[in-house]
């Protein structure tokens, strides 16, 4: 027998830095009530399925709360556990753990998904639920008594549905209450030799020159909800004190996944690629307007391959009406902190309010706005013709001055 709680901190964990903001935390409890299962996780789902007019995909989040764990089990030597999450309107998630004297490994998920749920599957043909078991190495063998962390992107797929797997952190077969001080990082996360380029800049506030990324396609459905984005990234990184030592990176959206979640006032879009562990946007909305609120970057590896992670909150950036989208085509460089500058190109956004999967009367930045110029030019050129005027009276002076001193 055992029952479930979900927990917002492990205050060990958080020393160690290892818990991330809108991850699921749950720990699972023996009859003693002790920890027999924890787990910290963010998984998102994008399912395929047929409605009453087409087929179509829909993307959504295993929610950081509001979930039961009734049905899992604690396991032993002889016998498997089970982290079996129950969320929503009849959907589930379960991770199946083995183990021997020495290690543990997970080596399944099963997903259940409720079609009759018309918040998440608006419009779906099919009623009840569907099961898709996928056979997972995840985590892969663990010693006894040691965490497992892995901020990496895992993907595990099955018949129409793909799940995304990151900044998870496990334990199973917990003895005795004590989570394990150690941990085993994911093949993923270990730390490699940097191929980004390294560029010396001066002065220090200045960011390092780049070819200009490519422009990549962000955009998700969430529920009924959608965020529409299209730009090009880059990224300008330093670790040195004096800010001399610059990285650039440029986000490659053919190598880059994309998650996210929507709701009223609230959006994320969180992106996945080769030389990042996670690059991500929060926006939010103030009063009649949205505006993007917080950036933050984990990179795998720096310039002396360890791990970098940076990011702000407590911004103000690309604010906009409801209802309208964002346009910037011009190079925009957007300062998230004293070691993290962000450029973006040819950006086109829209958190908010989107109908039927298309950008909204686009209200474009100021960089983009030529009509600023014309009264610049007419300024010029009037300015021009004033000092052509003043020399010219000035000369025909001195000449009549000079032919009255000759007379």
């Amino acid at each position: 027998m055992m029952h479930g709680c979900v927990v917002l901190v492990l205050p060990c964990l958080l020393a160690l830095g290892v818990l991330q903001s809108r991850a699921l935390h749950v720990e699972v409890k023996d009859d003693a009530n002790k920890t027999c299962i924890f787990a910290s996780l963010m998984v998102n789902f994008t399912v395929h399925y047929e409605t009453n007019t087409n087929d179509t995909n829909v993307s959504f989040s295993l929610p950081d709360n509001n979930v039961t764990l009734d049905k899992s089990i604690c396991g032993s030597e002889s016998v498997g556990s089970l982290l079996w999450i129950h969320f929503g309107s009849g959907h589930s998630w379960i991770l199946n753990f083995t183990r021997n004297a020495t290690v543990y490994r997970g080596s399944a998920i099963t997903f259940t998904y409720n079609l009759s749920d018309s918040h998440l599957f608006p419009d779906a043909k099919s009623n009840g639920t569907l099961t898709r078991v996928s056979n997972v190495d995840v985590p892969p063998a663990v010693p006894l008594n040691t965490m497992y962390m892995c901020n990496s992107v895992d993907v595990v797929t099955a018949t129409d549905v793909v799940q995304t797997l990151w900044d998870v952190t496990l334990q199973a077969f917990v003895e005795n209450g004590t989570i394990g001080s150690n941990a085993s990082q994911c093949e993923a996360d270990t730390p490699v030799t940097p191929v980004v380029p390294v560029s010396t800049i001066y002065p220090p506030t200045a960011a390092p020159i780049a070819d200009e990324p490519i422009t990549g396609n962000y955009s998700f459905s969430s529920g009924n909800m959608s965020l529409l984005a299209t730009m090009g990234l880059q990224l300008n990184i330093s670790q040195a004190s004096n800010k001399t030592t610059w990285i650039t990176i440029n986000i490659d959206p053919n190598n880059t996944s994309v998650t996210g979640t929507c709701d009223n006032d609230t959006a994320t879009l969180r992106l996945n690629s080769n030389n990042t562990r996670f690059l991500s946007f929060i926006f939010a909305v103030r009063k009649n307007n949205f505006y993007l609120k917080e950036v933050n970057v984990s990179l795998l590896s720096f310039l002396n391959g360890s791990a970098f992670s940076d990011g702000n909150g407590n911004l103000s950036y690309w604010e906009t009406s409801l209802g309208s989208s964002y346009m910037c085509n011009s190079e925009q460089r957007l300062q998230v902190t004293d070691s993290f500058l962000l450029n973006t190109f040819n950006l086109r956004v829209q958190p908010f309010l989107v109908v039927d999967g298309k950008f909204s009367t686009a209200q474009e930045c100021s960089l983009d706005d030529d009509t600023i110029l014309i009264p610049i030019i007419v300024g010029a050129a009037l300015a021009g013709l004033i000092v052509i005027i003043v020399l010219a009276y000035i000369i025909g002076r001195r000449k009549s001055y000079a032919g009255y001193q000759t007379l």
